[in-house]
């Protein structure tokens, strides 16, 4: 059996691609449609663990759970996760495959090209249809030759693409009418369609709209999508979405603080507690102090000494020094858990320029980072109150020391992880997802004087994914889409 297979790319980033890929999977999964997600080329600092010990864009893993289906490394082969001066880790069917800037990925491409078509062949072996998201924008021409996330892959594979605008951003006619313009003929041949994503008010209002893009491209209108409101409560693919929100409010008895780090990763991890109604999760932007609150939580970084000193620069180091003095609590995720001990050591140059620099020094341990990445699922619980968990470590470097000797977590197999101070308000730990445990983030609101919902994470992804499906019924053809799949 071979699937079929078509391809959403967009007139930019951020058109709303990678939900709408997700909101089909889960759609044509209710149809009983077995189905592949697939994104040739993704660029993002959030990123998920496979079972198999590799590592995917997190809305590519999303887009799995949409399809019923385990994520796999060939649903996103090629992963660029941006770095502080040195360009991008390139992470090649789940393997970290060398460093890039951006110049030397325009050659790097060709020998990548064979990975991403091993897999999509792969992934059309076992399902009825691909959903393939591209990358960026689909008029890119300046970056056409070598390409192989929009309409190289497209012509390399023949697969049929729909062209996404975003209405919300404004200009989405002349996108799309100039997304056909500059589009060398070829390519623009393999088109079948175009959806205008994230529509507000009266959906009649431009009915003229679609009826003139139509006109002036030829291609046939297969959706006026409105904007989905459920989107908050899916993780966001990059630090642009997670820009957007800024902040979550709830009735403001807890507040949590987290800095905005320049190469913030896995930011996702926050996504569970922000959903909490006794819980305000508030971004601390640039030139913004961190405000008074009950937690400041450090969070990944894909460049922890450079995030470091661009935590000083922004006096954050001031600010939770007070905050440390006034009684609050303070809690490091993995570069996060990095950035609090003495000191942090990259001698070969893993993650920028080689150097040692001075840590917070809120635990007594020092990081030195390695060249080999942990990646992998983990169960267990936290020591000092064994309430269970699970996530997965997804980080390089090795952290020892004295505090190590009172560790936040023991995993199942025995292993223990992270650190606690003497006085139990500072913490850091390697786990990321545990706040989308249930029992932890509870165990965590209670902490800081709150009360945790009875809700379950779990379920309310299940049930946003389903709203998502049913959305995207009512306001795309997905019967015609299905057809033009080939």
């Amino acid at each position: 059996m071979v699937a079929r297979a078509i391809m959403l790319q967009g007139t930019g980033s951020s058109v709303g691609k990678s939900l709408l890929v997700t909101g089909l999977a889960r759609a044509l999964v209710r149809r009983g449609i077995s189905v592949r997600p697939f994104k040739p080329q993704n660029m993002s600092n959030n990123a998920a663990v496979t079972a198999d010990g590799g590592e995917i864009g997190r809305v590519q893993a999303l887009q799995a759970r949409a399809a019923m289906i385990e994520p796999s490394v060939h649903m996103n082969p090629v992963l660029l996760k941006p770095q502080s001066e040195i360009g991008a880790q390139v992470i090649v069917q789940g393997k970290v495959f060398g460093r890039a800037t951006a110049r030397e990925m325009q050659g790097l491409k060709p020998k990548l090209l064979p990975y991403v078509l091993e897999s999509f062949a792969r992934l059309k072996s076992e399902g009825d249809i691909v959903l393939v998201e591209g990358a960026g924008s689909a008029s890119e021409i300046n970056l056409r030759a070598n390409d192989i996330a929009n309409m190289g892959f497209a012509r390399a594979t023949d697969v049929p693409v729909v062209v996404v605008g975003d209405i919300d951003r404004g200009g989405v006619i002349a996108s799309l009418v100039g997304t056909k313009a500059v589009l060398d003929p070829d390519d623009a041949a393999l088109v079948v369609g175009f959806i205008v994503n994230r529509m507000r008010g009266d959906l009649s209002l431009f009915d003229d709209g679609m009826t003139e893009i139509a006109s002036r491209t030829g291609w046939p209108a297969l959706g006026l999508v409105p904007f989905f409101e459920g989107a908050r409560r899916l993780p966001a693919e990059d630090a642009y979405d997670l820009i957007e929100r800024r902040s979550w409010h709830g009735n403001g008895k807890i507040r949590i603080a987290v800095p905005l780090f320049p190469h913030i990763a896995n930011f996702d991890d926050l996504d569970p507690l922000a959903a909490e109604p006794d819980v305000d999760v508030i971004m601390v932007e640039r030139r913004t102090p961190i405000p008074i609150c009950n937690l400041v939580v450090l969070p990944g970084s894909k460049a922890t000494i450079a995030d470091l000193a661009a935590l000083r620069a922004e006096g954050w180091d001031t600010d939770i020094a007070a905050h440390v003095r006034r009684g609050g609590y303070l809690l490091g995720l993995c570069g996060g858990y990095q950035m609090l001990g003495r000191t942090l050591t990259d001698p070969d140059g893993i993650e920028g320029p080689p150097a040692t620099v001075t840590g917070l020094g809120r635990l007594d341990v020092e990081t030195r980072m390695t060249g080999e990445k942990a990646l992998h699922e983990v169960a267990g619980e936290t020591i000092a109150d064994g309430v269970p968990l699970s996530g997965y470590e997804m980080h390089m470097g090795v952290t020892t020391g004295p505090a190590t000797a009172v560790p936040l977590v023991r995993f199942s197999d025995g292993r223990v992880d992270g650190a606690v101070s003497p006085d139990g308000r500072v913490a850091g730990t390697y786990v990321h997802g545990l706040f989308a445990d249930d029992r932890q983030r509870a165990a965590w609101i209670a902490r800081l004087g709150g009360v945790g919902s009875s809700r379950s994470h779990a379920q309310e992804v299940e049930a946003t994914l389903d709203a998502l499906a049913a959305h995207l019924e009512a306001h795309m053809d997905i019967d015609r889409l299905i057809t033009l799949a080939r």
